[in-house]
């Protein structure tokens, strides 16, 4: 039977994040690279910085805990990454990548919450004070930049995405009548 216990958890969880965050330090250039929006490649950037950070930040909760700083493969935010890859590669135009970066970003930055929170939580009922001030700040850092991609979502990138995709008139509308007709057809 396995005895392990919530401090094997939580060790184990930290290289889970320690990962995660080290493979974000890789993403993170892609996406500020595939941005044609000038807010969200700046975005992209400040978080990149604010992500080497957190791997600093990871690295001292490891040492306060008496343990070597090292991950263990994040599947969760490898996934998101994959999935933003294969986005990039879909052919969208600029205003709808630059939304769909923007939604893959939050993605990321909505697990890395779920994980920080319930670190710090761990960390605070086990007595590990220093550890959970350490990823109190980690957390934060991840609804804040969660929250600016909303502001640039909500501030124009999605409503610029929109009307690009409503801009094509009548021989859009007619193309997409013609396929919902054909459809229609093959239904009944």
């Amino acid at each position: 039977m396995a005895d392990k216990t919530l401090h094997d958890l939580f060790i184990d969880e930290l290289r889970d994040m320690f990962d995660a965050e080290k493979q974000l330090i890789k993403a993170l250039p892609k996406l500020a690279r595939a941005a044609s929006s000038a807010k969200l490649r700046a975005a992209f950037e400040s978080h990149l910085k604010q992500t080497r950070g957190q791997v600093t930040r990871l690295e001292k909760v490891f040492t306060s805990l008496g343990e070597k700083p090292r991950g263990k493969h994040c599947d969760g935010i490898a996934g998101i990454i994959k999935e933003g890859d294969a986005v990039m590669k879909e052919g969208f135009d600029a205003e709808a990548l630059d939304a769909a970066l923007i939604a893959g970003g939050q993605r990321a930055e909505h697990y890395e919450m779920a994980a920080y929170g319930t670190l710090v939580a761990w960390a605070r009922i086990m007595g590990h004070t220093e550890a959970a001030r350490l990823l109190q700040l980690n957390l934060n850092e991840e609804g804040d930049a969660d929250q600016k991609l909303s502001n640039l979502a909500e501030g124009g990138v999605n409503q610029k995405a929109a009307n690009k995709a409503h801009s094509g008139g009548d021989e859009d509308s007619e193309r997409s009548a013609a396929r919902k007709s054909k459809k229609r057809g093959k239904t009944r």
